[in-house]
């Protein structure tokens, strides 16, 4: 493949290696940008940035070489280049077998600390729960995490060598508390030493690096959709909430469109916009209101609930990092109905009714309308006809439920999901 100036993308003077040469970089490309291009491909153990006379070159190393085989053989034939802030960035097989990093001592004094975190995998450990452990001993001014051939690795940045000193010496050989780590994750032991670095370069606020000095650094495009969390005044991880709701749909062997979906979150307030889409994890759909208030009551609500009986279409949820859907279109993909004038490319499509209904989708519209106008009440009616399938015979609904108080009518089993969206 050969670029738009003419100077080939590829050189294949080079045995295959883990470690790729990569050229031609924006000015001062940071290891984030590099690891974003590179992970689809495999996972980056190593790098080395802005080497070069004009600091434009680096290179990336793979857990073993048939990732970076993986990596050039996709772009030699793709027809887009691999790009870093629209530059086009040209790769090699590099003659080295692994990166070796100049290492200055670790006990030379400093106001940056390389903690090497062990027992645990990246995303083990939040950035904000280091950054609540390091905060106990002074102003954290930067934060940048990252993987290495030594394991999950974090640089710790104080604003002088004596507060990142007592950090250190109380810090090393302990162990994160248990109540700030997830159930599923052992113990956390911290190993640290001083690092090179002096004044971390932190581009983007991310998952991955942070600037608590600069609070207006704009968020880094790979920051994940409701993955990331914040320490709460109790010291334990909490979700950042939104007024828009990520939903992940499991057990789908019913159709779910959006028709069914405003029905099914209008029960808790009115539903601004929505958007569905698939993903590797599925089908999804992105779910605005008007304020995180009403989100959270949907989400606490819905949580591990069906929209139909028999454990079909499981709803999963959390918080977006969106705060306003930009919806184009009034389609069967997306829907804003703050503007119901907005145009149309395509005629809202619902999905295929459950048998229950006779195949008809006006009618499940219309009977979820109905149950879902109970909730405001918090009550769920009970003795309830079940509805007829269109071929014989109708369900008892069970009794009703009052989920406010925990008291139910004469009787009353607790419901295993949430009655009000049930089809039967």
């Amino acid at each position: 493949m050969t670029s738009m100036s003419g100077q080939p993308q590829f050189r294949y003077t080079q045995p295959p290696s883990k470690v790729l040469h990569l050229r031609n970089l924006p000015w001062e490309c940071t290891e984030e940008e590099l690891i974003e291009l590179c992970r689809p491909f495999g996972k980056i153990v190593n790098t080395k940035c802005n080497v070069g006379a004009n600091r434009n070159q680096a290179f990336v190393e793979f857990t073993d070489t048939n990732q970076a085989i993986s990596m050039v053989s996709y772009y030699a034939s793709s027809s887009e280049p691999a790009q870093i802030r629209g530059k086009t960035v040209y790769l090699q097989y590099s003659n080295r077998q692994e990166i070796v990093n100049n290492k200055v001592s670790g006990d030379i004094a400093s106001n940056v600390l390389l903690v090497t975190i062990e027992g645990v995998q990246a995303g083990d450990v939040s950035i904000d729960v280091l950054h609540l452990v390091f905060s106990a001993f002074g102003f954290v001014h930067k934060i940048a995490t990252f993987e290495k051939t030594a394991g999950f690795q974090a640089l710790v940045q104080y604003s002088d060598s004596t507060t990142a000193s007592a950090a250190r010496s109380a810090l090393d050989g302990r162990s994160i508390p248990r109540y700030l780590l997830a159930d599923n994750v052992g113990p956390v032991h911290l190993r640290i030493s001083f690092s090179a670095h002096t004044d971390l370069n932190v581009k983007f606020q991310s998952h991955r690096s942070r600037d608590y000095t600069n609070p207006n650094l704009p968020v880094a495009p790979s920051a994940i959709d409701g993955g990331q969390f914040t320490i709460g005044p109790d010291g334990k991880r909490r979700e950042p909430e939104s007024n828009v709701l990520l939903a992940s749909i499991e057990n789908m062997d019913y159709a779910v469109s959006i028709d069914v979906l405003h029905t099914v979150f209008s029960a808790f307030g009115t539903v601004q916009k929505i958007a569905i889409f698939e993903k590797t994890a599925g089908f999804q759909a992105l779910v605005q209101y008007p304020d995180v208030a009403t989100a959270v009551a949907a989400k606490e609500a819905l949580e591990g609930h069906c929209i139909y009986e028999g454990g079909y279409c499981r709803l999963h949820l959390s918080y977006s990092r969106h705060t306003d859907l930009n919806v184009k279109v009034n389609n069967d993909r997306s829907r804003d109905y703050t503007s119901p004038g907005l145009s149309s490319n395509l005629p809202p499509i619902l999905g295929q009714a459950p048998a229950a209904f006779g195949g008809n989708a006006t009618n499940a519209i219309q009977m979820l309308s109905t149950r879902s106008a109970l909730y405001d009440t918090g009550h769920f009616p009970g003795g309830e006809s079940g509805l007829q399938n269109g071929t014989a015979g109708s369900h008892q609904r069970p009794q009703a439920w009052d989920y406010t108080s925990g008291n139910t009518s004469a009787n009353a089993q607790k419901p295993c999901e949430l009655q009000t969206f049930l089809i039967h």
